[in-house]
Parts: C-alpha cells; sequence; structure tokens
C-alpha cells in the first residue's frame, strides 16, 4: 500500500510518498531532506499537532486571547485538549506568552495566550 503526504515542515512542500507493507514502512521518497521523512515517519506512527484556540477574558478590550500549545500533542489527544481550553476564562489585562494550562493532561507540553487583551 503507498501513501501519499504534502511536508509542511518546510517552505518546499514537497510530495511525498511511503510504501507500507503490514502496517511498516518499507521505503519513503520524493523529500529532498530528512525532515520529510522524519515527518512522514512521525505521521505513520504517532501523529502529532500544535493545538490552537481562543479562551474567553473578562474585562477585556477583545472577548477572546488567542492560545496555542507550545508543542505538539498525540493527536489522539487533541479534543481531550480542547475541552481543557474550554474550562479556561481569564481576566483582563492578559499578557501574551502568560501560560494558563501547564502541561495540559501529561502531554509535555502548555497552553500559553500568543495574543496580549488589554482592560477595557
Amino acid at each position: 500500500m503507498t501513501k501519499d503526504f504534502t511536508c509542511i515542515i518546510c517552505p518546499n512542500g514537497c510530495e511525498i510518498r511511503a510504501e507500507l507493507q503490514d502496517n511498516k514502512i518499507i521505503s519513503i521518497t520524493g523529500n529532498t531532506c530528512d525532515k520529510g521523512a522524519d515527518y512522514v515517519t512521525q505521521e505513520l506512527t504517532a501523529p502529532k499537532r500544535t493545538v490552537t484556540s481562543s479562551v474567553t477574558v473578562l474585562n477585556g478590550e477583545l472577548p477572546l486571547a488567542s492560545v496555542r500549545t507550545s508543542g505538539p500533542v498525540p493527536k489522539e489527544r487533541i479534543f481531550d485538549v480542547m475541552a481543557e481550553i474550554r474550562k479556561v476564562s481569564l481576566t483582563a489585562p492578559v499578557e501574551a506568552g502568560t501560560v494558563v494550562i501547564s502541561d495540559v493532561l501529561g502531554c509535555g507540553c502548555d497552553v500559553i495566550v500568543t495574543k496580549a487583551v488589554s482592560r477595557s
């Protein structure tokens, strides 16, 4: 079986093909650097994603502040991480870089604010 990927690691956007047999990687072709092969291997064995969202801000000039995880989390935990983020409410002022959830669900990364929100 073959699976095709477009690499998102660098601006080249290589079209990469992985050949699988019995759920094991037999070959990876089309990548112009090692990062592409690493990306496809991760996608096939343990896919991860950085989660971005927003949280409610009380008394702010904006009603929401954008947040993201400080690193990727296992793809199968995304909805669990989003459930934790939905529980968060902040009070303005909010500074960019503020950690709002430390080590979210033990995934090894924090949820941090990416946009400051001043008090209204």
